[in-house]
């Protein structure tokens, strides 16, 4: 189904995976309006978050959906083209298949490339949360191969889990979830609890996949996060810096998951949002 919006138009539910024994996983295509077949504008695969049980793709979760800033939009209107994928949740599915599945999108987007005036070498993913989480892994675990078809040329990250091994030690005193929980989402993730399948939780972490060679890394954490502890994006933009890899680490001061606030200002989600479209901008002029 296609529809115009005022930054383009929105080709909705194009499928691009069938995983065996699962419902076909479809993404949104946004395009800006001066899109033109046989382009080469720069593309953003995006995965939603969720806590990998939940989420609906070209959704920034209800909080942020709810201010009224509209992130995709921001970046379609930007001149970029953003795909925003389905994946399999964790009631259908265990790691690594959300990945398998994150991969796949980006696989489809660099395959259809020419069809929809996209430029297969500006391929970049975006994700917040459980998404964040995705296309951090999408972007450490590509094949060093630059003719790599999951291969994305930079990553943002809004809220990262990136080590859950460490994770639930890291919650907050006031955390509303720990990764240490009975049953927590990363539990349902993994099918084991973190703790005592370690092993499992360090293949499922960004952190795990880290190199010299990882694409540019722009991070966003609100230090307030009662969900995913903003040392998660810390220690990852860390071992980037360690690592020699470039990286860049927005912590917002008081902004909880969302970027929620206790005086429901929207000011961090706008300040996420610019900053994460001019690092995407900067990224597709330099390449």
């Amino acid at each position: 189904m296609e529809s115009t919006t005022t930054a383009g138009r929105v080709i909705k539910g194009l499928e691009f995976a069938r995983p065996e024994g699962a419902a076909p996983l479809l993404l949104d295509l946004h395009l800006p309006a001066e899109a033109q077949i046989g382009g080469s504008s720069p593309a953003i695969v995006h995965f939603h978050g969720g806590g990998w049980r939940t989420g609906e793709r070209s959704s920034l979760g209800p909080s942020v959906d709810g201010t009224g800033i509209n992130p995709i939009g921001a970046l379609v209107a930007a001149g970029f083209v953003v795909a925003s994928a389905d994946y399999r949740l964790s009631g259908t599915a265990v790691f690594p298949a959300q990945l398998q599945d994150a991969k796949a999108a980006v696989r489809w987007l660099r395959t259809n490339a020419a069809a929809y005036g996209v430029d297969p070498d500006r391929i970049y993913a975006w994700g917040d949360s459980a998404g964040g989480h995705l296309a951090s892994l999408v972007a450490l675990t590509a094949d060093a191969n630059t003719t790599a078809a999951d291969r994305v040329a930079a990553v943002a990250a809004w809220y990262p889990p990136t080590d859950l091994v460490k994770m639930g030690s890291q919650a907050l005193p006031d955390a509303v979830a720990s990764a240490d929980d009975p049953g927590s989402r990363e539990a349902l993730l993994l099918g084991a609890q973190p703790a005592d399948a370690p092993e499992k939780a360090a293949a499922a972490s960004p952190l795990s996949y880290v190199h010299r060679d990882a694409p540019p890394f722009f991070l966003a954490h609100g230090t307030a996060d009662r969900f995913v502890p903003a040392a998660q994006s810390a220690s990852l933009a860390d071992a980037l810096e360690a690592a020699g890899a470039a990286v860049e680490l927005l912590l917002i001061e008081g902004a909880d998951h969302m970027w929620g606030g206790p005086d429901g200002s929207t000011a961090a989600a706008a300040q996420a949002t610019a900053a994460t479209v001019d690092f995407f901008r900067r990224q597709a002029t330099h390449h």
